[in-house]
Order: C-alpha cells, then structure tokens, then sequence
C-alpha cells in the first residue's frame, strides 16, 4: 500500500532505515512532521537541528511525502529546490542521502522509479565549447603543467569544471560560459544541458546560496529566472544565507579584477587603452596590493572617482573592436567602480582584508533585512530554513534580525535536541586561574597550557584559534617544545594541513577560519578541543553600521555581539563529537569564560549540558577511562618517523 505524509515519514524512520541498521530518533521524525507540515501550509520553518539530529535524510523524506501528496491530488508538477553553501554536501544529497533513499523505497514499492536529482551551478562553472575550442588553439600546450593541460584537455567530455580539479584559475577564466550566452549553436553542451533541466522532471534540484539568491533577484526584477519555480524550497547550512546575501546585494573590487581587464586589453592589441587605464589605476592598486595599513574607505574615494571618469572613455574607444568578453569585463568593472565611487546613504562602503593579504573593497546595502523581505519571503512559496546554529538555546531572535525575518507572520520556530549523550562523553573545563590577555608573558603562559593539556589527552586535539597570529606564534613555541605529537598548522596557504592531520594519529591541528564550523573529524582524531579566545566577531563597517541603530553600546552588545560569539562557539565544539561513540574533552581557556567572568553563563548558555573537569589532572583521568590503551601509543612512530624527515615545521613555515 502507497502511504503519503506522516504515515510515510514513520514508515521511512520506523520500518525501512532500521532494517539497515539505523537507529530509530523520535527527535528526526518529530523534526521531519514539522517541516512536511510548513511545506504543506506554505510557512517559513526555522529548524535548528542539533549535531547528529539527521536533518538532511529529515527534509528530503519531508519533501518526498509533499511531493507524492501533490502527485496523488493531480498538482501541477513543481520540483523542491535545495540549497546549501558547500560542493560537499551538495554532492552527498545528490551521490549518497538520495539514492539510498531510492532504494529502500523502491524495495518496499513506495515508488516505481528512481529519485532523480541535478545539481545546478552558476555559468562560470560551465566550459563553453566555442571558448574551450580557441583556449585549446592557442594554449601552448608542451610547454604547459602537465596536471593543468589535462585538466583543461578533459573538458571536452565534461562539462563542469568542478570536476576538472587541477584546471588553473587562468583557464577557466577563459573557457567558462559567459555572462550573457547567446551562441545558439545546436552542439552547445551548456545550453543542452539547461533544456534538459527544464524538460526532465527531477523531483530536486540542488544548488548553492549565491544561485538560489541571484534566482530571487532575477525574479524580483522581472528578468528570466534561473531556477524553476520549485514547490518547497529547503535552504540546509542557513546560518550562511545573510552573508551570501550581503555579498549577492552588494559587490567587490580587488586589485586582480583591474590588472585582469588590464591583461585582455593587452592581448587584444589595445595597447594605449592598457597603458592609460594602467597609469590611471596605478595608485588604486598601490593601495589595495598594501595589506600593511587597511585604510578607511574614504582614502580610496579620490582613486575610485578617477577610474569612474575614465572606464566609459576606454569603452568608448574599443566599443564593437574588442571581444565580448572582454567589452562585458569593461562592463562590470565600470559598473562596480560606480557603484562604489557613489556617495549615496544608501550604500554601505567598506575596505577589508582578504584571504590572500591584499585589500577588498565592498559595497552593499544598508538595510539586508529589507531587501531579503522583498526579494525573497514575499513570495507565497514554502521555505525550510535549517542548521544546526541558527538558534542559541531557544532563541532564533539574532538569526532571524539577520534574515530580515523579524516581523514575519509566517515563521515557525523549532530546536532538534542532538541525541549525542554529552553528560557521558564530553568534559568541559574552565580553567579557575585562566590567562589574561593582557599579561606580557600571555604566549608563552599560552603555550604551556595547551602543552600541559596536549600531554592530559595524549595529542588527538584541535586548537581553534581566533587570529592566525595568535596561532603562529603558539605553533612556533609548540614546536620548540618537542612534543610527542606531530603539530601541524592550517595556515591560508597550506591546504594540506587538514589532510596530513587526519592522516596522523595522535596529531595536533592548529586552525582558525574555515575550521570553526568547515570539518568533520570523527572518531579519537580530535580527543581534545582546545579554543583560547571566545569567537567574538571583529569590528567591521557593518557592525559600526548595525551598531548605530541601537540605543545603548550595551544593548549592541546584547542583541548582536554576544549572540554571535555563541553561534560560533557553537560551530567550534561542533568539532569535538561527530558520532555517538565519540568522546572528548573541551577547554576554553579565555578569562572571560571562567566562574565568574563577564561572559561565563553566555558561553554555558551556548553549550549542551556537560560535567566539569576542574583540573587538568580530571581531563587526564577522564581521557583514560573512556580510551584504550592503543590511544595512547598509536601516534609515537609516526612522529618519530616525522621527526627524522623533518617534517614537524612551524606553522610560518608549514
């Protein structure tokens, strides 16, 4: 017999996933009622789902059910759009969660046919035929990287680029599909590609925030959409919507975006107009290039409004001549000079620090909560917002600031308690004597802690920094500490550090960035999670901006600040337990944490319920009454063997 809505989900979690070993979580069920019935009444379900909850098999069993409810009343066919801000997970949904799904329903003859899915990507993820063709004819290809040459070679039978691992930024610059596709060439792949997406029903179509987004805006506008207009939208890692969406609303300028035009002018045999807009932007990207003193916006204004005079003169000169590559390139940049050369009080302009040093300058809107109203949660269409920190305690009240949700009618509120027993397997300790941050010595007292814990726990610990100062000079002292552990580094250059990490048993990873809320490491690898300053967000334009609207500095702090630092602390001992086998202890060893502190019932507030190690001595006793004896050994050759290889390298150098 076909079952459809909460019969269906009881039988799915009940009956069939147990009958492949899964356990049975009246939290998941519970969680998977609430967001079928926000499909079905077309509200906007905010669902915190705490770590190990299973929110992802909790949506797509949901959407099954609304999309079968649908099928069997005679409703137009309308796919569930989902949403998330990685490739992995994307890819999980489509290669793992979807077909297992598939399979034990079919099994049971709930369905006929397979669950189909696509993942749907931005243009410049997609190789052009027609550009991948004159890239392959004018690339010297002996005399390039191998790796790179077969990444490139390899798009002639793939048609996204994502899968080309090794293909340089370079080059797909050049062979990616263009911003406006005209081509209308009968063997083109993209556009094949984008048909059959409209023609072939899948019942899910997956993409990432800034599409889901520039879909909305697109609509918003009245111009063609980008993504079909989907019976339920799921949007999983939520708590990462408002900073896509301050980006989508707003844009960028970096140094590299002008030395790029500067480059095709070149190639195009536009040598005067390279030079003048060379010489003209010369002094702007002095000043970006210049990491050492981030200025104020205003000192870029002057330099911004000579580019603005003199883009549309340069366009003027090279107009039906140039490619129209690189005439939409001269487009852009003139649009986003303009954009952040305008004064109005409607933009919000700001120069940042970015990933590789150098100075990006940003502009957006003032008022995101508006502009996400508008552009988005008007429309009647069902949303199931879910993550697992949107929400601390109970409270979606930051979140729902941020996602302009505020004043919603629609939104309904619920938290999934993870069934992790962290009573049992987790240990928090708060030091009772902790650092001062202002002490001389603060480093080096530092170091000695996490050493001092690094040998309670045996190694197997993730040290989540707030800086990657701070997280240099403690590697660099680490190191000088001849640990029994390999130490390794995340640092902005070092992509292989994670890897080595987990590869390492019984390894130490110092991380910032990413780490707080990007990795999953299950099992003994992180047996001790180190963090040394509370997570609290650094000063910025936007802060100063949201700061103004409130009263008081203490009411900022409040309402703002605080609950960010516990939404990330939040994401950072998300690290610590992955599974429910896992055990591990925590240190937070920022002053204001202790007994006492400023902050102290924040940061308990932030966190599940746990027992207290008061010492280092009880994080010691307790690591070895939940570990074997193997634990405790398995990392002494391997560090030997780095040792005499030379491998155990400061984090500055690592």
């Amino acid at each position: 017999m076909t079952l459809y809505g909460h019969e269906l989900i009881d039988h799915v979690f009940r009956n069939l996933m147990p009958a492949h070993g899964m356990t049975v979580r009246e939290e998941q069920i519970a969680l998977s009622y609430r967001m079928l019935d926000a499909m079905e009444n077309r509200n906007i379900a905010l669902c915190d789902a705490g770590t190990g909850i299973g929110k992802t098999y909790a949506y797509l069993t949901a959407g099954i059910a609304f999309m079968s409810e649908r099928d069997r009343d005679g409703r137009l066919f309308q796919p569930v759009l989902i949403s998330t801000s990685s490739i992995a997970l994307q890819n999980a949904v489509l290669n793992e969660y979807l077909p297992f799904l598939t399979k034990i329903l079919m099994a049971d003859g709930q369905i006929r046919k397979p669950i189909e899915a696509v993942i749907r990507k931005g243009k410049q993820h997609y190789a052009c035929d027609y550009r991948l063709q004159q890239r392959l004819r004018k690339a010297n290809m002996e005399n390039k990287n191998k790796a790179a040459a077969n990444a490139l070679t390899s798009l002639l039978t793939q048609l996204d680029m994502d899968g080309a691992g090794r293909l340089s930024d370079y080059d797909r610059e050049r062979v990616c599909v263009p911003q406006v596709c005209d081509c209308h060439r009968n063997t083109c792949r993209y556009l094949a590609f984008l048909n059959e997406c409209e023609v072939r029903q899948y019942p899910f179509q997956i993409c990432n925030h800034n599409l889901l987004l520039a879909d909305a805006i697109h609509r918003s506008t009245g111009r063609r959409s980008l993504l079909p207009v989907g019976c339920a939208v799921v949007i999983d890692e939520a708590h990462k919507l408002p900073e896509a969406a301050r980006q989508m609303f707003g844009t960028t300028l970096e140094a590299k975006d002008i030395r790029n035009l500067i480059a095709d002018l070149k190639t195009e045999k536009f040598t005067e107009e390279a030079i003048n807009l060379q010489r003209i932007a010369a002094p702007l990207i002095a000043c970006l290039e210049d990491s050492e003193d981030t200025r104020e916006f205003s000192a870029y204004v002057k330099y911004l409004a000579a580019l603005n005079r003199a883009l549309p003169i340069i366009a003027g000169k090279i107009t039906n001549r140039a490619t129209p590559q690189t005439r939409r390139k001269l487009k852009d940049l003139a649009h986003t000079v303009g954009y952040l050369a305008d004064e109005s009080e409607q933009t919000l302009r700001y120069a940042m620090e970015n990933p590789e040093g150098e100075i990006t300058l940003c502009g957006t809107v003032t008022d995101l909560s508006a502009k996400l109203m508008e552009t988005m949660w008007d429309r009647p269409c069902p949303y199931i917002l879910t993550s697992g920190t949107m929400a601390v305690r109970s409270s979606f009240q930051r979140f729902r600031e941020e996602a302009g949700l505020d004043q919603c009618l629609r939104v309904k509120e619920s938290v999934s308690v993870s069934p992790f027993d962290y009573k049992k397997n987790c240990r928090l300790y708060l030091p009772q004597k902790p650092l001062q941050r202002g002490d001389a010595a603060y480093l080096d007292k530092l170091t000695a802690d996490i050493a001092a814990l690094l040998h309670a726990s045996g190694g197997h610990a993730l040290v989540l920094f707030t800086s990657y100062a701070d997280m240099a000079a403690t590697g660099e002292r680490l190191n000088r500490s001849n640990l029994n552990w390999p130490v390794y580094a995340m640092s902005r250059h070092d992509v292989h550090a994670v890897e080595r990490f987990r590869q390492s048993p019984g390894a130490v990873l110092l991380a910032t960035g990413a780490a707080w809320e990007g990795f999953d490491f299950p099992g003994d690898c992180v047996s001790m999670l180190i963090i040394p300053r509370l997570p609290f967000p650094l000063p910025d334009a936007v802060k100063e901006a949201e700061r103004e609207r409130y009263d008081t500095l203490r009411d900022y702090i409040r309402a703002v600040i605080v609950p960010e630092m516990q939404i990330k602390l939040k994401q950072g001992f998300g690290r610590a337990i992955r599974t429910e086998t896992d055990t591990c202890a925590v240190a937070i060893l920022d002053e204001r944490a202790r007994v006492g502190g400023r902050y102290h019932e924040d940061v308990l507030s932030a966190l599940p319920e746990m027992r207290r190690a008061d010492t280092m001595q009880d994080i010691e006793d307790y690591i070895r009454s939940v570990k074997s004896e193997h634990y405790f050994t398995e990392g002494d050759d391997n560090c030997g063997e780095e040792r005499e290889r030379g491998l155990l390298r400061s984090p500055q150098s690592a």
